[in-house]
């Protein structure tokens, strides 16, 4: 296993549980909320200030302002004038680039495949399922949600942000197949045979960069 994976993920699709099994199953880390801890650990920030702030979309009009900042080095004192979400935005990068470069893993989220881009070891993967699947999943995981209007009222929410988040931060857009190297529906086969579909992938993958 010499291969790094990203899970992007619409809410309620098994994204985050379908990346951990790939983990224990090869015998690597995973990096969900993980990742968080230790952008807050490297940057000095607290761990409540970088979860506030996590996947969340800031005004769009700074976009340019703080992706130029990263792709050109940013200085002490620029850094010191940037707001506080792209302060943990660049936290988060930095973190997923150093976590990518210590060897095989698999990331959930933050606009890792996007932080990864000049890696040429990543498989960038995206989970969907259908509505009904996404909703009986959210109410068996959230025991506040009794309804499906609830659930799905979560659902929309949260895939808004990480859409934003993404479209944002990234040259890509959030969901779209050609943003990833593969797209699979976790409804169809469910999350151990999603999770046996990409190992198949990977192997195949792996033999093709040899």
């Amino acid at each position: 296993m010499n291969t790094i994976i990203t899970i992007g993920r619409q809410f309620g699709s098994g994204g985050r549980e379908i990346g951990e099994l790939l983990a224990k199953n090869y015998g690597i880390n995973c990096y969900d909320k993980e990742l968080l801890s230790r952008a807050a650990k490297e940057s000095g920030f607290c761990e409540e200030m970088i979860q506030n702030h996590d996947e969340r979309p800031t005004n769009s009009f700074l976009y340019n302002l703080v992706m130029d900042t990263y792709s050109f080095g940013y200085n002490a004192s620029s850094f010191v004038d940037m707001p506080i979400s792209h302060k943990v935005f660049l936290a988060q990068f930095d973190t997923i680039k150093k976590i990518a470069e210590e060897g095989p893993c698999v990331i959930v989220g933050r606009c890792a495949d996007y932080a990864l881009s000049d890696f040429d070891n990543v498989l960038n993967i995206f989970i969907h399922a259908d509505e009904e699947c996404k909703i009986k999943r959210i109410k068996e995981r959230f025991a506040d949600v009794k309804t499906d209007d609830q659930a799905r009222d979560m659902m929309n929410k949260k895939d808004k942000q990480r859409q934003s988040y993404y479209n944002y931060y990234s040259s890509k857009k959030w969901g779209r197949a050609d943003s990833y190297d593969l797209s699979i529906n976790s409804g169809i086969l469910g999350i151990e045979g999603t999770v046996k579909f990409i190992m198949q992938y990977v192997e195949d993958y792996e033999l093709l960069k040899k």
